[in-house]
């Protein structure tokens, strides 16, 4: 059983790994430009992905929908599925692009100088134009994963981050022939510009591979289904997706809200946070992947009509789940030391780095077990539930006991010497918050057995 669940696991892992460095390459081939750039970047990726994490849970949906339908052999509503999917992506993209787009409305919230808000504009618009493509191929996504072929996720998502480099150069810098510019310099934008070539290449590849390969062909071209909305089966996409979406969006706010709010506390404590929520970031592919594939099999054998196989299949993923989630938050503790040094070469941001990553490794074996809960509820169709257990968790206890302990007890910028002092507050709720949560979506895991035994 494990061994089925670590097959379909490692390449989304890998796949989860490649889409992260993406993002690190923006930063590395930014940080070679002026501050400016590295600046629009991060708030463009930060607007960004608070509207694609959130639309994109939506689609996660099908996931264990298509599941269900391969377990139970009914590739023809695979396919009334998948194309459903594809119309509920362009519809979503419509709202997700004009908020994207919507720059002012950044540049509100955010209040950058000029010289950023002027490179984050183009970006945003870029990154605009690549959302539909990005929504669509998460269709291709859920559904290779669902028939067990997380392998074409993964090569090409590896595929793509190889093209990121010479395609980011390419938009960055311009190119000229014998004088002539082919393309005009466009320095951080320019990387929104590769990324969202990459999302429509992505795509037409999907397709290719939905009408050419011999077992996704059958839910693609060769399927005798036709192409036209269904307003039930989207109605039932999105009452399954809107909660998994508001759960990424929980998700991501709660680290977007803990760096606003310790924006105050300087430099020194926002570069420490930074370091301690990447790690955070690492750490919690480990859990998604495991999770993804527990529920995917799970799922399978809810289709097939084996609730007890389904149950022998949460559990075991459950227990590799949580396995690894320790062996993870060990390593992180034990060489805490070296991960900071590693991040940054000033002694204060490693000096208060290093219990961060004391912290975070506790946190990281929280976030594992609240998100292998969340995917395991999900093969059984829940996400309403869990979706209230999120916000009350991480945004009650996470966020308000965050600012109380750093704000309220440690009194704010000023209460540096403090224990609970800086980002050292927000971390202790955050880990708390992820407890909590996780505490609660195993009461609710238990309860759906009960009813469903």
């Amino acid at each position: 059983m494990k061994l089925r669940i670590l097959k379909l696991a490692a390449p989304l892992f890998v796949s989860h790994i490649a889409v992260m460095l993406n993002g690190v390459i923006d930063t590395l081939m930014a940080g070679q430009l002026p501050p400016a750039h590295a600046a629009a970047i991060g708030l463009g990726t930060s607007a960004y992905f608070s509207v694609y994490i959130a639309l994109m849970g939506v689609i996660l949906a099908l996931v264990p929908i298509c599941a269900h339908h391969y377990g139970a052999r009914q590739p023809d509503q695979i396919a009334i599925e998948i194309r459903q999917g594809f119309w509920l992506a362009l519809l979503l993209s419509f709202p997700g692009c004009l908020l994207i787009a919507w720059s002012d409305l950044w540049f509100w919230m955010s209040d950058p100088p000029q010289e950023v808000a002027d490179i984050a504009r183009p970006y945003l618009w870029a990154t605009a134009a690549g959302l539909p493509a990005a929504l669509l191929f998460r269709v291709f996504h859920a559904c290779s994963v669902a028939v067990g072929l997380p392998h074409l996720v993964m090569s090409l998502n590896v595929l793509m981050l190889a093209l990121k480099a010479p395609l980011n150069a390419l938009f960055m810098h311009g190119l000229s022939v014998g004088g002539f510019n082919l393309f005009e310099p466009m320095g951080a934008a320019g990387c929104a510009v590769a990324s969202a070539c990459l999302a429509w290449l992505s795509v037409l590849i999907a397709l290719g591979l939905f009408a050419r390969h011999p077992r996704l062909g059958e839910f693609g071209s060769r399927a005798q289904v036709p192409f036209r909305a269904d307003r039930r089966r989207i109605g039932e996409l999105l009452r399954l997706g809107l909660p998994i979406g508001a759960i990424q969006l929980v998700e991501v706010t709660s680290f977007t809200f803990m760096a606003i709010l310790l924006a105050r506390f300087g430099a020194v404590v926002g570069a420490s946070h930074q370091i301690a929520a990447s790690m955070a970031a690492m750490c919690y592919m480990l859990g998604l992947a495991i999770g993804t594939a527990t529920s995917t099999l799970a799922a399978q054998s809810l289709g097939a009509a084996q609730p007890s196989q389904a149950r022998a299949v949460a559990v075991s993923g459950l227990k590799l789940g949580l396995l690894g989630a320790a062996c993870t938050a060990l390593a992180l503790w034990l060489f805490r030391t070296p991960t900071a040094q590693a991040f940054s070469a000033d002694a204060q941001v490693i000096a208060m780095a290093v219990p961060l990553l004391a912290l975070v490794s506790l946190f990281s074996f929280f976030d594992n077990a609240q998100i292998l809960l969340t995917l395991v509820l999900r093969a059984w169709r829940i996400t309403t539930a869990p979706m209230v257990v999120q916000i009350s968790s991480l945004w009650g206890v996470g966020l308000v006991g965050g600012w109380s302990l750093s704000y309220g007890w440690a009194g704010g910028p000023e209460g540096m010497d403090n224990p609970l002092g800086g980002a050292t507050g927000f971390w202790i709720a955050a880990a708390a918050s992820l407890a909590v949560a996780s505490a609660g979506l195993a009461l609710l895991l238990r309860k759906v057995w009960r009813e469903t035994a």
